[in-house]
């Protein structure tokens, strides 16, 4: 049976060790509901038979993981998990006993759209699931959606694609047109590819995907994110060049080294939901001591608009929930080619930019490598930021600096020491608070 296809009860039963569903009052829908559309109550009546059930959602409070949620599980075999009113009755429903419990949603998405047998108020279901997405959102609730086959129309764009982390069951058609629209169906792979879904699992690993993924958006840290352990060299760099080409060297310890080594196990997230990901840049939520940190790290790659869009996103969710912040700064710059600026490159570093500024929860920044202009410091807290031995950061590499003062190409070392790029420079001109402890826990950094 497809991902999508299996009852509702039955999923629910699979991921859940507890349940209880909340209460249907939402009524009749009318004689052959809002357009008297001829035989639509025997459609129902035929559908509540082979189903079970009600409606095409099952909603109700469950325990995953040890952690308290709202699920909303759509029912395939119910017209085909078609959004109807009393649909959107429930959903609504179900998101305001969310907030009054205060804890997440998870959506197990399995719907063909809206309902044609009731026309456009069934399409005006649509708004009102939003609504309460939005109300969510300003609770300061997470909600974690699960796409399963097929998820498409206005469940795609509402409960689908409008989660703060949204995970795909592989085979599932995901798509605003479905395959009677416009076939064939798109994949959740395909969406995948393109940033619009976080993570692809097959579907016995759900359970305990929920489960991770629960536990690290209920449990933020209380205090700032401990600056790392730097991870490579011991000694600072003799001149401006020595920092260079300490950071450029492909030995030095980079994102995935330090992510490793900081969190006892993280979950990360994928894309810039605009169509774009970003292979240079991670972002996600770990769990350390107990609590989960948010993270963005760069790779030592120059960073695309969709790296730059994506940890922008991840920034922005994190002070939503209360979740402090890890940079890690290691990039020569921003992209800077054709497609990038079409892509527009300065306005995603803009956004990044902003999301940092405007952030509640602390942000941690440690420069672990390259630092090239604002493509880095769009990723760093200015009055949060530790350095390594082996990192630089300069208001341009000192190759284009020398270029741009029409200076001899082999004055680059000599304008490396003028820009004042090594870590010990930062930490005397102020711009960073320290360097990270070599030989001490991750929690203690040496401050200026």
């Amino acid at each position: 049976m497809p991902s999508g296809r299996e009852p509702a009860r039955a999923l629910i039963g699979k991921v859940a060790a507890e349940f209880a569903e909340l209460p249907d009052d939402t009524g009749p829908c009318g004689t052959d509901g809002p357009l008297g559309w001829p035989g639509y109550d025997d459609a129902l009546a035929s559908a509540a038979a082979q189903t079970g059930e009600r409606e095409s959602v099952v909603c109700g409070v469950a325990e995953i993981g040890g952690v308290t949620a709202v699920l909303v599980a759509f029912e395939f075999g119910f017209l085909g998990g078609s959004l109807g009113t009393r649909t959107g009755a429930r959903v609504e429903q179900a998101f305001t006993k969310a907030r009054e419990l205060r804890v997440p949603v998870v959506s197990l998405v399995a719907t063909g759209g809206s309902r044609m047998q009731e026309g456009t108020p069934a399409l005006m279901q649509l708004p009102r699931i939003a609504r309460q997405l939005t109300l969510h959102r300003e609770a300061g609730l997470a909600h974690v959606a699960v796409l399963r086959d097929p998820t498409t129309g206005g469940g795609w764009a509402t409960l689908g694609a409008g989660a703060d982390v949204v995970l795909g069951l592989r085979g599932a058609q995901v798509g605003f047109a479905g395959s009677r629209v416009r076939p064939p169906g798109y994949s959740v792979s395909q969406q995948f590819a393109a940033g619009l879904v976080d993570q692809l699992m097959p579907a016995e690993e759900l359970r305990p995907r929920l489960e991770r993924w629960l536990r690290l958006l209920t449990t933020p840290a209380r205090d700032a994110a401990p600056v790392p352990s730097a991870l490579g060299a011991t000694t600072v760099p003799d001149t401006g060049w020595d920092a260079v080409q300490r950071a450029r060297t492909t030995l030095r310890p980079h994102a995935k080294d330090y992510l490793a080594a900081y969190f006892e196990w993280h979950e990360p997230i994928n894309g810039d939901r605009a169509g774009g990901v970003d292979p240079g840049v991670l972002c996600g939520f770990g769990h350390r001591d107990g609590v989960t940190f948010a993270y963005a790290a760069q790779c030592g790659t120059a960073t695309r608009p969709a790296g730059f869009r994506t940890a922008a996103r991840l920034v922005r969710l994190a002070d939503r929930l209360g979740v402090p912040v890890l940079t890690l700064v290691d990039t020569p710059g921003a992209a800077n080619d054709v497609a990038a600026e079409k892509a527009g490159v300065g306005a995603a570093i803009a956004d990044m930019f902003t999301a940092i500024a405007a952030a509640r929860v602390p942000v941690t920044t440690l420069l672990i490598g390259e630092g090239g202009s604002g493509g880095a410091l769009a990723f760093a807290s200015p009055e949060r930021m530790w350095v390594t031995p082996d990192s630089y950061l300069a208001v341009i590499s000192p190759e284009l600096a020398a270029a741009i003062l029409k200076r001899d190409p082999s004055q680059a070392r000599r304008t490396a020491d003028q820009l004042r790029l090594r870590p010990q420079d930062l930490v005397e001109l102020g711009v960073a608070r320290g360097f990270a402890r070599l030989d001490r826990p991750a929690d203690q950094a040496t401050t200026r």
